[in-house]
């Protein structure tokens, strides 16, 4: 007798890039496989490629120029069927302005203030970091001792239509940050990140894609204090926009300081590097399985399951 094979239903996959970095910038380079290792089949293109339209599902990877076409990018969005992180978040987070909900929740937060186009801007004493509140890679950030150059960055950063962001400096940047990586609301792995501001007066070195700045990265085992403020941001985050922290496919939240003391720095629900070169070959395969199994479980319930096609 012979039997029938089941016939299933094969989603089409998309990790979008941008047109500098199409397949991303290497870090991502094992989902794929991971994917495949779950029966499902996902390709690489850049996020504005009329094809990511036809795709039954669109994964942010590594967007990384949607700071210069913001409108663009946003509409986008809202015309792939299914996007993960879902358009939403992704308004919501592409503007640090979400850190001011974040610490009007609780959530222990660098302080933060913005200034829209038009706005005065008010320089606190000391050193400060001044960058737009849309910005990815550290591009537009800098630091400064001098006041008057710092409201000079801030000026010039509204009158390209920026909101600018402008942060006290915290000495404890100079140990590094602590990145903190959750997949479907639950932690996973972290690594620390080497401070990517240089000194007053200097400006960050970028990557051949001039798409971010150049970062050094280490594994981290962080204290539980600063895994208890990774988790209050994602509750946070998940009550302003009304879903569940497992709705979230990837998250990760940057720290600085230690356990006595920890402030969150950001908050990158949109196209986070996700460290995964700074796990083992046995951990990353591990949580690149509970990755695929969270784009798995993601299709399930957006109805793109094995046996959708099926009806009822």
């Amino acid at each position: 007798m012979k039997l029938a094979r089941p016939d299933l239903f094969h989603p089409r996959i998309v990790l979008a890039g941008c047109p500098a970095l199409p397949e991303g910038d290497g870090d991502d380079a094992g989902l794929v496989t991971a994917l495949r290792a779950r029966g499902l089949h996902a390709r690489w293109l850049s996020w504005d490629d009329p094809q990511t339209l036809r795709a039954d599902l669109v994964i942010l990877r590594a967007t990384w120029d949607y700071i210069d076409r913001l409108d663009e990018f946003l509409a986008w969005t809202t015309r792939v069927p299914h996007l993960l992180n879902p358009p939403a978040v992704v308004a919501w987070n592409t503007d640090k302005r979400y850190l001011a909900d974040l610490a009007a929740a609780g959530v222990p937060t660098l302080s933060s203030a913005f200034f829209a186009p038009g706005e005065p801007v008010e320089i606190p004493a000391g050193e400060v970091v001044v960058k737009p509140a849309v910005g990815a890679g550290s591009v537009g950030a800098l630091r400064f001792t001098d006041p008057v150059a710092a409201v000079a960055h801030a000026a010039a950063l509204q009158a390209r239509g920026q909101t600018a962001l402008v942060q006290p400096y915290d000495p404890r940047v100079a140990d590094g940050e602590t990145a903190l990586v959750f997949l479907r609301g639950e932690r996973s792995h972290a690594f620390t990140k080497a401070p990517l501001l240089p000194p007053p007066g200097q400006a960050p070195a970028f990557d051949e894609s001039g798409t971010y700045a150049e970062e050094r990265l280490q594994p981290a085992d962080p204290d539980v204090e600063l895994w208890d403020v990774g988790h209050a941001a994602l509750a946070a985050a998940a009550a302003h926009l009304g879903i569940a922290a497992t709705d979230l496919l990837y998250a990760r939240v940057d720290i600085i300081g230690g356990p006595d003391a920890p402030r969150l720095l950001e908050l990158e629900l949109v196209e986070p590097s996700l460290g995964w070169r700074q796990l083992d070959d046995d951990a990353r395969a591990r949580q690149q399985r509970r990755f695929a199994l969270g784009v798995e479980s993601a299709l399930e319930g957006l109805g793109l399951g094995p046996f959708s096609h099926r009806g009822v």
